[in-house]
């Protein structure tokens, strides 16, 4: 995890679980002078309307105009996790143990960057999924991006 992103993650938690919410992880991403800031919040019991998406963000833009952890032009955009959930945390691998998933690493893993496959859960700090009935244990430092595959029945 990046400096930044923990610093983020320092700043956001606090306001997104203030208001009642889960924090369930930030998204920063720069490209020249445009920058994307995602933070994704959850509500297990009720789910997330565009109205609570609304408050947070209000709050969030205040806090963040006090504390200006980013000093150029952002784009603020606060989101469910939805069905394609993004995974950020070891405890969020561990509970979509039997999902299926997209995993993108940094750097290439014994030749590849991209792995979907099952996901069996973490072991040793690793992410393990299977992948065409090969198991592969994922450094889950590498992981640049991963999120669920949705099943539609």
């Amino acid at each position: 995890m990046s400096g930044k992103i923990k610093q983020l993650e320092n700043i956001l938690c606090p306001v997104v679980e203030g208001l009642g919410f889960d924090f369930w992880g930030v998204e920063y991403r720069t490209r020249g002078r445009q920058s994307l800031l995602r933070v994704y919040i959850d509500d297990a019991e009720n789910g997330i309307s565009v109205d609570d998406c609304e408050t947070v963000s209000r709050q969030i833009s205040g806090v963040m105009d006090v504390e200006d952890p980013i000093k150029t032009e952002y784009t603020l955009e606060v989101s469910s996790p939805g069905m394609d959930r993004p995974l950020f945390r070891p405890e969020h691998y561990q509970a979509f143990v039997g999902h299926q998933v997209n995993i993108r690493l940094r750097m290439a893993f014994e030749g590849r960057r991209k792995f979907q496959g099952l996901l069996k859960g973490m072991e040793d700090g690793d992410v393990v999924v299977i992948v065409d009935n090969h198991e592969y244990l994922l450094p889950f430092d590498s992981i640049e991006r991963a999120h669920i595959i949705p099943v539609f029945k």
